[in-house]
């Protein structure tokens, strides 16, 4: 990242991790909808800023999260549901992060 540069950075692909940097994105998420299961190889802030919805974890576990709440997310499996009846909106800020390891496995981000 430079503040020198001329290039204009909006022009830059979507992806959902900048090696070294972050990004930061507003989602809505409406009523009946539920994303997919997927792991980043960031650390992920979320800030409900309206509604409600529930983060899905691949055991089975339910969060559920309502406008105010904040959730850090570090690469778990994960998936985000609207079971409500008015849209979701989530700000996320996602920082570059090392990958996880568990029994000596790296565990990349899937999904």
């Amino acid at each position: 990242m430079n503040n020198d540069a001329h290039e204009d950075e909006a022009l830059r692909p979507v992806a959902t991790a900048r090696p070294n940097g972050t990004i930061f994105r507003v989602n809505r998420l409406e009523p009946g909808v539920a994303g997919r299961l997927h792991r980043t190889d960031t650390i992920d802030y979320a800030i409900i800023m309206s509604g409600e919805c529930d983060m899905d974890l691949e055991d089975g576990v339910a969060v559920h999260l309502k406008a105010g709440d904040v959730l850090v997310q570090r690469g778990t499996i994960h998936n985000w549901r609207n079971n409500g009846t008015e849209p979701c909106i989530i700000a996320f800020i996602l920082v570059a992060a090392k990958p996880v390891e568990a029994g000596g496995e790296r565990l990349d981000a899937v999904g």
